[in-house]
């Protein structure tokens, strides 16, 4: 079987419910889910150790959970009944940034992205995400688009910053504050 078909030769591509062209602001939004779903398989095959069992099942249920949101914002016109990314989902995502935060020290300054190999990944993985979130809300302002997948996509960065900063932790290896920081986060 041939992966290529040659319809996009001439910079257009199909969407669910017709064609656009391949930079339209719908397959950018898709697109860049696609890029973060990548990173995300990155920061999946750096988790080998038994510390981090537990988050790289998240990570491969996150990395399903992607492509419902590449496919709600495919579809050109879609009815509510047919969106797969639900406010459940989130709200999963909150817990679990819950759980992730308890591990952490307390943050009071901008910290720089880094330390370990798959912090690094995991905060790549969040700028990307921010990124998705922005070409989403883009396309919201000119398309009917499911809204739980922007809300997905916001809860979803805060999930990879929580990740990567807990990565970091499990690994015993400090963050780096960002030296002009001032205090910028009240703790309770």
């Amino acid at each position: 079987m041939a992966i290529y078909t040659r319809t996009g030769d001439k910079g257009e591509t199909s969407v669910i419910g017709g064609r656009v062209g391949k930079d339209d602001v719908r397959v950018e939004a898709y697109g860049t889910i696609d890029e973060l779903n990548c990173f995300v398989g990155q920061a999946r095959s750096l988790m080998e150790d038994e510390r981090f069992l537990d988050v790289r099942e998240q990570l491969l249920e996150i990395q399903h959970e992607l492509f419902d949101c590449g496919s709600d914002l495919a579809f050109v016109k879609l009815s509510e009944n047919r969106y797969k990314v639900k406010s459940e989902m989130a709200t999963r995502l909150e817990g679990w940034i819950d759980a992730l935060q308890a591990e952490n020290p307390v943050l009071e300054r901008f910290i720089l992205p880094g330390g370990s190999q798959l912090s690094s990944v995991l905060h790549v993985c969040r700028t990307v995400c921010r990124r998705a979130e922005r070409r989403a809300v883009t396309l919201g302002r000119s398309a009917e688009i499911n809204p739980e997948a922007v809300i997905y996509l916001n809860r979803l960065s805060d999930y990879f910053f929580a990740l990567a900063r807990a990565a970091n932790t499990r690994l015993e290896i400090a963050e780096v504050e960002y030296l002009r920081s001032k205090k910028v986060f009240r703790n309770k």
